[in-house]
């Protein structure tokens, strides 16, 4: 199988998610997939409204049941590894969670926000 035919979805579902499972946590009860978080900004242009896009979190980790510990950001297997860190970011800055991953199913690159936090 050549990953870099792969789909974002199809990476998750194959590589990132059984990733996660394999280093202990449980799929029922602590990984979410394709997480919605927020329903979209509102813009308003005159008499004129539209919801722009949601925000959505390609898997979230979750401590206990609502209490969201960290953000993983998938990217196809076109991309680097650390390619969507930067939306991971400010995924968990948005959720308030500490940790941010980012993958494209050959390895994951972390972040601690604890760091910048304690400044």
């Amino acid at each position: 199988m050549d990953k870099k035919q792969l789909s974002e979805r199809d990476i998750c579902t194959k590589f990132i998610t059984p990733a996660v499972e394999k280093s202990g946590w449980d799929l029922q009860a602590q990984i979410r997939e394709e997480v919605s978080f927020t329903a979209g900004r509102i813009i308003v242009r005159g008499k004129l409204h539209t919801r722009g896009e949601k925000r959505r979190a390609d898997s979230v980790l979750y401590h206990q049941k609502n209490q969201p510990l960290a953000i993983i950001e998938a990217k196809d297997n076109k991309h680097k590894v650390g390619d969507g860190m930067q939306q991971a970011l400010i995924y968990a800055e948005a959720l308030d969670v500490p940790f941010a991953f980012s993958s494209n199913g050959d390895g994951f690159l972390f972040h601690d926000n604890r760091r910048r936090q304690k400044k």
